[in-house]
């Protein structure tokens, strides 16, 4: 049986050359945190998360630190109970963290969902589908109107995201 084209994308993701992943990335790391990409780098992976080459549908690329998610300790004088939030550590994985900033940068877009394109020793690298809830080309589409409902307004802070549900231990 033939394989079609999003096969042989996604084998050659699978071993990506490595230099030109370097260089990609050393590029993305000049420029700002969050970008507007025009295409999704990874066409397979977007599409089988809903990604569709239509109006209303836009491609962000975001970049953040690895690390731990502990939160500093108060440098200042505080009470003593204040300090105990330095043994608490953020429960939320890096694609979800990724998702939110770009949902707080584009604020009237709704996240349909995200996939990784990159890590290196200090970053990881995002992209994250953002659809317009408000386009009636997203309107008209029966496979992704439902997210012009009210309920699904800011899901990506509620963790409805997939990267969201998979933090929360829902999948």
């Amino acid at each position: 049986m033939a394989k079609g084209m999003y096969h042989y994308i996604a084998e050659a993701w699978k071993s990506p050359e490595k230099k030109t992943l370097r260089d990609r990335m050393t590029e993305w790391r000049r420029g700002n945190v969050i970008v507007k990409v025009e295409k999704p780098l990874r066409l397979d992976r977007a599409r089988k998360l809903g990604y569709k080459a239509k109006k209303g549908f836009i491609v962000t690329r975001v970049y953040l630190k690895r690390g731990g998610h502990r939160r500093p300790r108060p440098s200042k004088a505080r009470k003593s109970g204040a300090s105990l939030a330095v043994r608490k550590s953020l429960s939320m994985n890096y694609q979800w963290i990724a998702e939110q900033r770009a949902a707080r940068k584009f604020k009237n877009l709704e996240v349909l969902n995200s996939y990784q394109i990159g890590k290196d020793g200090e970053h990881y690298f995002f992209e994250v589908i953002l659809v317009d809830p408000e386009k009636p080309e997203i309107k008209n589409d029966q496979t992704i109107n439902w997210i012009c409902k009210p309920e699904n307004r800011k899901r990506v802070f509620r963790g409805l995201t997939s990267a969201g549900r998979k933090s929360r231990g829902l999948r």
